[in-house]
């Protein structure tokens, strides 16, 4: 037993966990060992893991959570037998749609820091020893042989936890400005996965591979062909997986000066629960046809129906929007951490491939003569899908998981890579 293991076993006598522990879905099988020289040897003479286990930790929004599934799809296609593990919270998005995607949760109790009051700091720094103690469990009772940190309030403690106790860690940054919880555990964690190559400057240079962020299989099939029957230029609005009510309100300003084309654009707006009825009314006023719904499940398709995208410029959404070559207006969410939005936002506009509304200088009569004018001039959506086609990274998910392989074929003994015993 290693030192970290015990500091957990005298934590857990003192502590009472009511979180869950241990589950047939996840708790590893007894390796079983096979082939010839199974008998002599730890794990055989075989050249390559398999039925490996990963852990993802993180979530909480689709940015973070969205890049961990695109992880753990490229891990499973490179073998059916390997195990997927997520550890994520109760309140986070991954709940609602991991569940859909038959992939695996375990939820630990941890809230974030940054930007709450004093007392709510308070109870936060109180959840650390549980979320530690809990995350050993899980750690202990999966197996993993690396977990990745994806972003979000569940990766810290499980990332921690597995350094803790000598396991490959690491980590996954999805903007162009790193989040606090990610500069520090990339100061321990075996190697860091970015996005963009401006952000590589916060992390170990040795450790640090610029690899795109990953994308999810649905938005690889296919994603530059339109996919629809309906002949209406198709305009996509989105604010992230919450929605954005700022967004909302100012896409209903807009239609006031849009009414020159209300037979001739078709509106898909994901709203977010709680601004629905009040958008789905504001189409229905004024005449517009219009697919208002909280949350869009298939973004893949959606993306595909588009001629063009109104969006937040989260790191996932960029992602997306360049994998499948879509022109987009942008409208940076203005309190995103170090203002990370408009940094990535600034990334596309600087190549032409796509255009910025800034939220602060932004009305209703602004966002609309954006929108008339490309509806308008469709070679101009042309030369923003050909840049932002450029600039996308289908191959990040498999860069990540190359790296993650990398790192389990290190921490396999010698007698396990063919060497001597």
């Amino acid at each position: 037993m290693t030192a970290a293991e015990r500091l957990f076993k005298n934590m857990e006598e003192t502590m009472v966990d009511k979180q869950h522990c241990g589950d047939p879905q996840t708790t590893a099988p007894t390796p079983r060992q096979t082939g010839v020289g199974a008998e002599d040897g730890p794990c055989g003479p075989s050249p390559a893991p398999r039925g490996v286990g990963m852990i993802i930790a993180g979530g909480g929004t689709g940015g973070h959570l969205f890049p961990g599934i695109a992880i753990a799809e490229e891990f499973l296609r490179r073998d059916p037998t390997n195990r997927i593990l997520f550890i994520g919270t109760e309140r986070g998005l991954e709940k609602k749609i991991l569940d859909g995607l038959g992939l695996p949760l375990r939820t630990i109790r941890v809230e974030g820091l940054k930007g709450r009051g004093p007392v709510r700091i308070l109870a936060s720094l109180l959840k650390i020893p549980g979320s530690l103690i809990a995350s050993f469990r899980i750690l202990r009772s999966f197996q993993p042989a690396v977990v990745v940190g994806v972003g979000g309030y569940a990766s810290g403690p499980a990332v921690l936890a597995a350094r803790l106790l000598g396991l490959k860690t690491a980590i996954a940054e999805q903007n162009a400005y790193p989040g606090l919880t990610n500069r520090i555990l990339g100061r321990f964690a075996d190697r860091v996965f970015v996005t963009f190559a401006a952000s590589a400057r916060w992390f170990p240079a040795g450790r640090t591979r610029v690899t795109g962020n990953p994308i999810r299989t649905a938005f690889l099939t296919e994603g530059r062909q339109r996919e629809t029957d309906d002949p209406s230029f198709t305009l996509l609005i989105f604010g992230g997986s919450q929605g954005s009510h700022a967004i909302n309100l100012i896409v209903m300003e807009a239609l006031d000066s849009l009414g020159g084309l209300k037979d001739r654009i078709r509106f898909v707006h994901q709203t977010g629960e709680k601004d629905r009825e009040a958008v789905e009314e504001g189409y229905r006023k004024r005449g517009f046809a219009a697919e208002v719904t909280p949350f869009i499940l298939d973004m893949a398709a959606a993306y595909r129906a588009a001629d063009l995208l109104l969006c937040r410029a989260g790191a996932t959404s960029i992602a997306e929007i360049t994998a499948g070559g879509k022109a987009a207006i942008l409208i940076p969410f203005p309190f995103a951490v170090n203002d990370h939005q408009t940094r990535n936002a600034e990334l596309l506009v600087r190549a032409g491939a796509a255009e910025m509304l800034p939220e602060r200088e932004l009305d209703g009569r602004k966002l609309a003569a954006a929108i008339e004018r490309l509806y308008r001039h469709p070679e101009e959506i042309k030369q923003i899908e050909t840049a932002s086609a450029s600039m996308g990274n289908i191959r990040a998910a498999a860069a990540i998981v190359d790296g993650c392989l990398e790192l389990i074929e290190e921490r396999r003994p010698a007698e396990c890579r063919g060497g001597a015993k």
